[in-house]
């Protein structure tokens, strides 16, 4: 089930709540009680490394590929 981002407008708290996607703009109460919060984009992480492409291209397609006479 996704996480969203909240945060209260009364108290300024910021809290997560995990709900199904077609309730994520639903009202979601902060910790405190408040009922005025507004839901924060968040961004996606994505974890692993880097790599670098090769040297000289070889990327594929079809002058990459040597296809083009």
């Amino acid at each position: 089930m996704p996480r969203y981002e909240y945060r209260c407008r009364s108290c300024g708290e910021t809290f997560e709540m995990s709900r199904p996607m077609a309730e994520s703009a639903a009202p979601a109460p902060c910790p405190a009680g408040h009922d005025d919060t507004v839901k924060l984009l968040s961004a996606v992480a994505v974890g692993g490394t880097a790599t670098q492409a090769p040297a000289g291209g070889g990327g594929g397609g079809c002058c990459g590929g040597g296809c083009c006479g």
